[in-house]
């Protein structure tokens, strides 16, 4: 991603939209030629001397090369800054298909325009100060939420909801900063003794106290990116059939050989709006075979990984070590026992530790006929938002960059109270106001570096 380049030295080009057979594809543009590119390679249906902004045209889309017709479109030229970027924009709705959106790509890029990098279109809006960084951030989770109120959260945040919070902080920590610096700057005026009075109980109350129950919110994430929901057991416990049979689709294998699953498997299921990224894993046992033992390393990694875990149980077989094995691993984590095979005779309290089984609330079902499934989805809901999770969040949550951003700054701000209390020097409060100051900085993009803005839209897709 070229960062050192000025938004405006060069013209982008993409497919905005999936490839595919589709009603409409769209191919966008965005930069100082590309009106020239629009007029070299489009005929309106109804000949304009003047392209008017935000305009639809019919018309059709011929190559240069060969004067040849491509397809009848509806362009549209955005004339800049009323557009996403600031800049000059052209957009070109054609019908779809791989073949003919790539065709048109092409002669995009033939007439002067380059291939867009991904999330380019929108660091071109960061860069030209349409957005900030948490706005940007607020388009992939837009694109990528898992459920209705993750779609809300994301709205709110591309509205601009967190950044005013964040602004608001900064604000608050400036002006306690102002009269550190005033009190430096003026050492005989009241200005140090007002520091030295209320200075803690106001960076307690204005930055602390948010600051903390912005990092609070962060559970909110599960609405935005899904809760990370491992199916784990020994082998043929019922695992795969778990995940069918709560997908109400045949997604897993299902045999009575061991081992079957070897790999992960994941599917996305909501229950009750909740978004569960379901994983099935590859059971735990003793083997030698290679590849199933790899499988198993993994599931131990999406163990430690996972926000919450269905523990199945066998109830046909007698509890064994493996099973004592996962609820071991599980401790300290959200959990719910899933007692499966209902239908079959019951010897699992023949097994030695059964008091393991009351380490998480359980749940008893057949995976096979689908007896207890309610009961199931009921058990999952509670306890998820058992562990604390906040159903009425109405601003963003934050995301992992934010988080570490936020505990930096809580850090600093703490610093700086403590450092008032002890009576240190007014120049050393000041320096930790700065940083706490410059940490939520990077949140919004004021104080962010190249490598965080690169990591930030290589998550877009090319289009956006």
């Amino acid at each position: 991603m070229p960062f050192d380049m000025l938004p405006d030295q060069d013209t982008i080009a993409a497919i905005a939209t999936p490839i595919g057979q589709a009603g409409i594809g769209i191919i966008r543009m965005s930069g100082a030629l590309c009106l020239a590119i629009a007029r070299k390679i489009f005929r309106p249906k109804n000949p304009v001397s003047v392209f008017k902004s935000h305009r639809l045209y019919l018309g059709q889309l011929y190559d240069p090369s060969s004067n040849e017709p491509i397809d009848e479109v509806l362009l549209t030229f955005m004339k800049a800054p009323r557009t996403y970027t600031r800049e000059d924009v052209v957009e070109i709705h054609s019908h779809s298909g791989y073949m003919l959106l790539s065709k048109i790509l092409d002669i995009l890029l033939s007439q002067g325009a380059r291939l867009a990098s991904p999330g380019e279109f929108t660091l071109r809006a960061f860069l030209s100060g349409r957005i900030d960084l948490t706005q940007a951030e607020a388009v992939v989770d837009l694109i990528n939420s898992r459920s209705e109120r993750g779609l809300f959260l994301a709205s709110q945040q591309v509205q601009g909801a967190f950044r005013d919070e964040i602004e608001g902080l900064r604000q608050k920590a400036i002006h306690i900063l102002a009269r550190a610096e005033a009190a430096i700057d003026f050492p005989e005026a009241e200005a140090d003794a007002g520091l030295r009075e209320q200075g803690p109980e106001e960076i307690g109350n204005d930055l602390v106290t948010p600051i903390q129950t912005l990092i609070a919110s962060s559970e909110g994430r599960i609405w935005v990116d899904g809760v990370c929901t491992v199916i784990a057991g020994r082998v043929n416990a019922g695992k795969s059939s778990l995940l069918n049979r709560l997908l109400n689709e045949q997604r897993a294998i299902v045999t009575p050989i061991p081992g079957t699953t070897r790999d992960v498997i994941e599917s996305s299921l909501i229950i009750d709006g909740i978004p569960l990224r379901l994983m099935d894993t590859a059971g735990f046992r003793s083997v030698s075979d290679e590849v199933e033992r790899l499988g198993i390393t993994l599931t131990r990694r999406k163990l430690n990984e996972a926000d919450f875990v269905l523990i199945v149980i066998d109830r046909s077989r007698p509890l064994g070590k493996d099973d004592l094995d996962i609820i071991h691993q599980c401790q300290g984590k959200s959990a719910l026992i899933v007692i499966n095979k209902i239908d079959l005779p019951a010897r699992l309290h023949e097994g030695a530790d059964v008091e393991a089984l009351s380490r998480f609330p359980s749940v008893e079902i057949s995976a096979l006929t689908g007896q207890g499934l309610d009961q199931l989805k009921s058990a999952i809901k509670d306890a998820i938002l058992g562990g604390g999770v906040d159903t009425t969040l109405s601003h963003a949550a934050p995301n992992a960059r934010h988080r570490h951003a936020l505990g930096r700054a809580l850090l600093f701000f703490k610093e700086a109270a403590l450092r008032i209390r002890e009576d240190a020097p007014v120049e050393i409060v000041a320096l930790e106001l700065t940083s706490g100051i410059e940490a939520l900085g990077e949140i919004t993009g004021e104080t962010s570096t190249e490598e965080v803005l690169d990591s930030i839209f290589s998550q877009f897709c090319l289009g956006k």
